[in-house]
């Protein structure tokens, strides 16, 4: 088996691209030629780096990927690569949907003229819920995105829905709820309070700025929702389903247990500064999982608790080796 994933290097892909090769399968992912050229862009393979085959490709040119499949023919695909901060995508509407509708309907192409038995499993985002009428919510709920990226993330889904009605092609969406991890990017709340937090402890920072500390979220693991992924791809027939814990964490919550792991108090560090203020969702984002736990068997494992310690555990081992 031969396995295609964009965003190899990212939090997901890496996961991922560990987990199919304990599987057995040939990975391959798609990568810039300035994040090959920059080991510093690979960190999160490094380890791996020698089993992988990795092909030089832009997601922005259709040509490009269509030479990246024709010589894999991957069995699966996996497209995790995304412009992903919400709000950094407000003030880069045009590069948010070029990249994430565009990527997306050049591969649904490019499968249907090379490799019509590709199996496509797409990332799609809880942010394609934007404002919901209801919560927790399930793959019935109506879609009301409210960022660029939410609005990339629903036409990509219905394109890939088109598809897969009108072409035959085994495509699913995996509507995924926020999941963290080690590797999670610096630019997400979770990794800038766990670095922080480790900050204060050692005496290198002494104050932390957050925005609403009342704001709720799904919070999972990014090596349970990888697999999450990869059931969905063995299923007889495609279907779209929602990845979530269905349970609701505060940022307050979060930070509570982060900086008391370190055995200090989050009220004596962290202020909120209007610049990062956001008002709560009137009815937050929460997955129902029900579904895929009752198709696939999946069920998210680790609880928040288990990933902020190790989390925080990485970031100690990290500015202790700096």
């Amino acid at each position: 088996m031969k396995a295609l994933i964009t965003g190899i290097t990212g939090q997901d892909g890496s996961y991922l691209a560990e987990f199919l090769l304990k599987k057995g399968y040939q990975v391959h992912g798609i990568v810039r030629r300035e994040s090959l050229e920059n080991e510093s862009k690979l960190v999160n393979i490094s380890h791996i780096k020698d089993q992988l085959t990795l092909h030089e490709g832009s997601l922005s040119d259709h040509l490009s990927i269509y030479k990246v499949f024709q010589k894999v023919l991957p069995s699966e695909c996996y497209h995790l690569s995304a412009s992903s901060f919400v709000n950094y995508t407000f003030n880069n509407e045009f590069d948010t949907m070029n990249i994430n509708f565009n990527s997306t309907h050049y591969i649904l192409s490019t499968i249907k003229e090379v490799c019509s038995e590709c199996r496509l499993f797409f990332a799609g985002s809880s942010e394609m819920f934007g404002e919901p009428n209801i919560s927790p919510q399930t793959e019935n709920t109506q879609f009301n995105p409210k960022s660029i990226y939410g609005i990339s993330k629903v036409s990509s889904h219905y394109l890939l829905k088109n598809y897969r009605d009108r072409e035959g092609i085994f495509a699913c969406t995996g509507i995924m709820y926020n999941h963290e991890s080690p590797r999670r990017g610096n630019h997400f709340v979770t990794k800038k309070i766990i670095s922080t937090a480790v900050k204060i402890k050692y005496g290198l920072a002494n104050e932390l700025l957050l925005g609403n500390l009342d704001s709720v979220r799904d919070w999972g693991y990014s090596p349970d929702y990888v697999q999450a992924m990869w059931k969905i791809l063995q299923l007889d027939s495609p279907s779209d389903f929602i990845i979530s814990t269905g349970e609701l964490h505060s940022v307050r919550e979060f930070l509570n247990i982060a900086f008391s792991y370190l055995n200090l108090d989050y009220m004596d560090y962290v202020k909120v500064d209007p610049k990062f203020y956001r008002e709560g969702e009137k009815i937050p984002l929460c997955g129902n999982p029900e579904k895929i736990n009752k198709v696939t068997g999946w069920k998210n494992k680790k609880k928040l608790e288990s990933i902020i310690y190790e989390m925080i555990d990485n970031e100690k081992n990290i500015l202790i080796k700096s």
